[in-house]
């Protein structure tokens, strides 16, 4: 069964799902046509075969659309989102689900009266550097871990369109920030228990280009967050720190390692005073190379397109949804908790 999809909002990540879906999901999911308040883009729907519906209604109305993808600005997912699931329909909204927590519960409990399907598109769950780590943890071949740092930096310094403007919704915390969020609170099930948040407005005047987050959860799991636009010298995209080893990725071409300890490496310290280039140290002597061995990383399949079929599973009742709106309002709840961090220049307790 080939459910027919509806988008509304046809800029960038609009446009993207369509190519995407075009390219790679024929028999599950087509785009029959969007709603755009652009001209040019509702000129791109029609160069591209689509019908370009002349108002949102039309478009919610159509009886055989089943399913909607709100790619609006930020600020306008709660809105079109509830309308869209009181249409009938199911609905995929785009990150960030909502500007805060409570505009979310508004919209699940719209979702849970019509009984439609309410999803947020946390793509990034699919990455393959984030499902490599995620293979690394629960292998344990480096035991538990205990600190993972989760980096995205760049260094273009600019925020484009409404990504730059508060009212939007833009700043760096709504928009990679959520990413990568999202996949840690996933990695780690546990509850968040406290955060702490720290956010630069160098270029941009209105919202966060730059933020570096801490997130405790109660296993013990501490995460590090950065999101950098303004970093000409990149650090490691993921560094994972466990009891009995360490995992690297440089970046986003996946390349890496892990160091490990190895079983029989119960290593008798010397008390002695080791010389280094940093100075004399016992602290941080260097430890023997035949203590350790090194390991490639997993080799994991990641692919994108497992959400929108995980999504139309879940519509015809094959599948459990991957994307809980549940998940999606416990990172919606630690966001709320980032911006107050940040604002009052305090770790903040949270329970979600």
């Amino acid at each position: 069964m080939s459910h027919k999809l509806g988008i509304i909002g046809f800029g960038g990540m609009g446009y993207y799902h369509f190519l995407q879906i075009r390219e790679k999901l024929e028999g599950v999911v087509s785009v029959k046509g969007v709603f755009d308040v652009r001209e040019e883009q509702q000129q791109l729907a029609i160069d591209n075969g689509l019908i370009a519906y002349g108002t949102r209604e039309s478009l919610l109305t159509d009886p055989e659309i089943d399913l909607v993808l709100v790619a609006t600005p930020n600020n306008f997912h709660k809105d079109i989102s509830i309308d869209a699931l009181r249409h009938g329909k199911n609905v995929v909204c785009e990150k960030p689900v909502t500007l805060n927590a409570e505009e979310l519960r508004e919209v699940i409990a719209v979702s849970k009266q019509t009984g439609k399907l309410f999803t947020v598109h946390q793509n990034r769950r699919w990455d393959r550097d984030f499902r490599i780590i995620m293979e690394v943890v629960n292998s344990g071949i480096i035991g538990k871990p205990y600190m993972v740092e989760s980096r995205v930096q760049g260094s273009k310094r600019v925020l484009q369109e409404w990504r730059g403007r508060k009212e939007n919704g833009g700043g760096m915390i709504y928009d990679w920030g959520i990413h990568i969020l999202d996949q840690i609170m996933w990695l780690d099930r546990s509850k968040v228990k406290e955060v702490y948040c720290d956010t630069f407005s160098i270029f941009a005047k209105e919202v966060d280009d730059n933020f570096k987050a801490v997130i405790k959860f109660e296993s013990g799991l501490n995460a590090m967050l950065k999101v950098e636009t303004n970093c000409f010298i990149n650090q490691p995209r993921w560094n994972l720190f466990c009891e009995d080893g360490t995992a690297e990725i440089a970046d986003w071409t996946c390349s890496g390692k892990i160091v490990k300890l190895k079983d029989e490496s119960e290593l008798a310290w010397d008390n002695v005073i080791v010389y280094t280039e940093a100075g004399p140290t016992r602290t941080m002597a260097p430890r023997p190379m035949e203590t350790t061995e090194e390991l490639p990383l997993p080799s994991v399949n990641a692919d994108w397109t497992e959400f929108y079929k995980n999504v139309t599973a879940a519509i015809e009742g094959r599948e459990e949804l991957i994307v809980k709106p549940e998940e999606a309002l416990r990172v919606m709840t630690v966001i709320d908790a980032l911006f107050v961090s940040a604002k009052e220049g305090r770790s903040v307790t949270v329970n979600a």
